[in-house]
């Protein structure tokens, strides 16, 4: 039975990535710095969290060690013993941009070698022509933002505006993305959800890589509030990924979270989503019930990016993190010999950092697979590492983009 589980903490950098100074990022370090807030009692909160960062189910698999081989840091905790069956290192984003689809597709073994578009920091953000087609073929009365901005604040500001002349808000921030935000009920989920597909195609000949629906509810800025139905809508992948090369040859891909999403539900079996990290993982371990012989199940916990990394919330990530790591035993207990399991991320978006965007750095790599001998894999040069050696392991042919661990880690089980 070979069997793997992909298990994306969305942003949960470790910092050091070579080229971070390019992305105004050099020093950035997402874990390493909720880790030393943590420490000096910065991250305390009351009924949530008090006290150093305490995830010794991740200082298990490695994370202190993989923290170490990106930017020598030390977490105070990471003398733990490690696993026998553990691997762990960390991995260097070759692909261009710092957001969510070159991060994943790159982990999935297809590194972005394109530029993305990307919308000026200007007011308006948008081209105008771009603005009158959405106008126009989306069916609405106009738009409101048309800026960069942050989620939650863009919503404050022009909800009640919004519920009042039923213009979707649009705005968009650093990465490649158009996201537009509208009420579920006063202007209708799908009727977002349809605008939304209308707005893709708009943007498609500028090389946005995502438009993201954002709906939410409440009736004043002071009661405004997203809700779990968030629906991103993104460019295919421009060839086969590890996800593609497994469905064609009739393995099952279950997506867990916003990945099916991510790929434009190319090489997708099916799509499990809940709301939370929490659900979330409960639907994982459902995943890693069914899945089979050759199946893989990758799952993204977006709470880290969206709900702490982007509101710059240190004790709110630092509580997330551990409550992952509450419950990780549950998912290591589901382990067969012959399963790979790897805990990674796709990017950064370190919460002590100024602005409201990610953060170009270094991703964990860790793990476990009973049977095989685990150890050290080093500093990996692309993400695409990842998706190389779950190929390997369920028995794929090499792909075209980056190098397998699994010789390292012990070969096959």
């Amino acid at each position: 039975m070979a069997r793997a589980f992909l298990f994306v903490l969305d942003s949960f950098g470790i910092g050091g990535a070579a080229d971070a100074e390019r992305y105004g990022d050099a020093g950035s370090n997402t874990f390493g710095h909720i880790a030393q807030a943590c420490a000096e009692g910065r991250a305390d909160r009351e009924g949530l969290r008090k006290g150093p960062l305490l995830v010794p189910n991740m200082v298990s698999l490695g994370l202190g060690r993989a923290a170490h081989t990106a930017t020598g840091f030390r977490f105070d905790s990471s003398a733990g013993a490690v696993l026998a069956s553990a691997f762990h290192g960390a991995a260097q984003e070759i692909s261009s941009g710092k957001d969510t689809p070159s991060g994943h597709w790159e982990i999935a073994g297809l590194p972005v070698r394109f530029d993305w578009g990307y919308f000026p920091d200007t007011v308006p953000a948008f081209p105008a022509e771009l603005t009158e087609a959405m106008i126009s073929e989306g069916n609405v009365p106009g738009i409101l933002g048309n800026c960069h901005a942050p989620g939650t604040e863009i919503i404050e500001r022009f909800g009640e505006e919004h519920i009042r002349t039923g213009k979707p808000i649009c705005y968009t921030s650093v990465d490649s993305v158009l996201q537009i935000a509208a009420h579920e009920v006063h202007f209708g989920l799908e009727r977002l959800y349809e605008f939304c597909k209308t707005v893709r195609r708009l943007v498609d000949p500028l090389k946005i890589g995502r438009v993201i629906a954002r709906p939410f509810l409440g009736e004043t800025s002071a009661t405004f509030e997203r809700t779990y139905n968030r629906h991103d809508y993104a460019v295919p992948p421009p060839e086969p990924t590890l996800l593609d090369r497994l469905t064609a040859r009739g393995s099952r891909v279950i997506a867990v979270g916003k990945i099916g999403d991510i790929f434009a539900h190319r090489g997708i079996s099916e799509v499990r989503k809940a709301p939370g990290n929490m659900a979330m993982f409960d639907k994982a371990l459902g995943a890693m019930d069914e899945a089979g012989d050759g199946d893989l199940v990758f799952a993204n916990f977006v709470d880290f990016d969206t709900e702490f990394g982007h509101r710059r919330d240190v004790a709110g990530y630092a509580a997330a993190l551990e409550a992952f790591d509450r419950r990780l035993p549950e998912a290591l207990a589901k382990l067969r010999p012959g399963d790979l399991l790897i805990l990674t991320a796709d990017h950064g978006n370190d919460p002590t950092w100024r602005g409201t965007d990610h953060t170009r750095e270094r991703i964990p790599v860790i793990g476990t697979a009973p049977g095989l001998t685990g150890g050290d894999i080093g500093l990996r040069a692309t993400f695409a590492d990842i998706g190389e050696t779950v190929a390997e392991h369920l028995a794929l042919a090499q792909g075209r983009h980056g190098t397998s661990f699994h010789a390292t880690i012990g070969g096959h089980a």
